[in-house]
């Protein structure tokens, strides 16, 4: 069983695949660790596989992941990390910029410890300091999705988007992958107790082929962030949300229905005529109508958290399906 596992999801990165072999090798050959490299292909359209397949043949402890079709790069990540098997697990992109030459620094980062010899840190987070990409299609949405997504999850990092980062495997192997969740990994891991911190990496501009990423992504990372904050804060308590929105809901109606039957015992009593006009409120359809559908909004909410309460225990006390389907799997000799 190797100490460390690098995965790397690859789509459509057919030229980049040899260079990024060698020089991974090349990298961690220097660490004097047993390593392995974990290469998913995720339904690439070009000769991705087949140059994949030849790098098996070139390089030891290669081992080949192939999807039956794109499922996403979250997809090809959860892929790689269940199919790996070291105690640490390195992540990175295929396409070059990240640089292999870091996952030295990560590494010692990673195994950095206290005054007392306790290991600090859990997940270690590249940081692309001096970022080789376009400023409006890239840069600048990466900084408002990095900064929303401190603020919403309270770990506050600098390059969330950066596929760089080192994982203990019991951290990560705690951490469920859905949708296109990736870029909150390290937020998900703090959920589960992991200690996060950043490290300043190198990024290079890319080499072959085109991005995957646009400015249209901000709005996936909008959608998918509201669900890692729900998971972050109420995924094991939904009642919590819903029923504090149901909550507020009854409290509308019954002060709505409060100023209604005030005015009433007031008109009986003779102290006044309609507060609001020549007609008592309780005449009029909007102080009626709306306090019930506000009750009927708290019912409903309050129902949909006892619902959801019910869910969740199912959710945790079933087994998980995976999210992508592998066609086969290839590994190199051993070194």
């Amino acid at each position: 069983m190797p100490e460390l596992s690098v995965v790397v999801p690859v789509y459509n990165e057919e030229e980049s695949v040899p260079p990024l072999c060698e020089a991974l090798h090349a990298s961690l050959s220097t660490l004097g660790k047993s390593y392995e490299v974990v290469l998913v292909d995720d339904g690439s359209q070009d000769g991705t596989w087949r140059v994949m397949l030849e790098m098996a043949k070139k390089w030891p402890c290669l081992k080949l992941v192939r999807f039956r079709r794109n499922f996403g790069q979250t997809a090809a990540m959860a892929a790689g990390i269940d199919e790996s098997t070291g105690s640490v697990v390195v992540t990175m992109d295929a396409d070059l910029q990240n640089d292999p030459k870091d996952i030295p620094a990560v590494l010692a980062k990673l195994d950095e410890r206290d005054e007392n010899g306790e290991i600090k840190w859990d997940v270690v987070s590249g940081w692309r300091k001096n970022r080789k990409d376009a400023f409006i299609n890239r840069k600048l949405p990466s900084m408002l999705a990095n900064r929303l997504i401190g603020a919403m999850t309270g770990v506050r990092l600098h390059d969330y988007g950066c596929s760089l980062k080192a994982y203990r495997r019991d951290v990560i192997s705690q951490v469920r992958l859905y949708g296109e969740m990736h870029r909150f990994v390290p937020a998900l891991c703090r959920w589960v107790g992991g200690r996060v911190t950043e490290l300043p990496v190198d990024h290079h501009a890319r080499k072959f082929g085109k991005s995957k990423y646009g400015i249209s992504r901000t709005f996936r990372v909008v959608l998918d962030l509201t669900l890692v904050k729900f998971l972050l804060s109420y995924s094991t308590r939904p009642i919590q949300i819903f029923g504090k929105i149901g909550l507020w809901f009854g409290f509308f109606a019954a002060a709505i229905f409060g100023v209604v039957l005030a005015e009433g015992l007031c008109e009986t009593a003779g102290i006044t005529h309609a507060w609001f006009g020549g007609t008592i409120l309780a005449k009029r359809p909007f102080w009626i109508v709306t306090p019930l559908m506000f009750l009927g909004f708290a019912i409903q909410l309050v129902v949909l958290g006892l619902l959801a309460e019910l869910q969740t225990r199912t959710y945790h006390e079933s087994g998980h399906k995976r999210i992508y389907s592998i066609k086969e799997v290839v590994e190199s000799k051993k070194a």
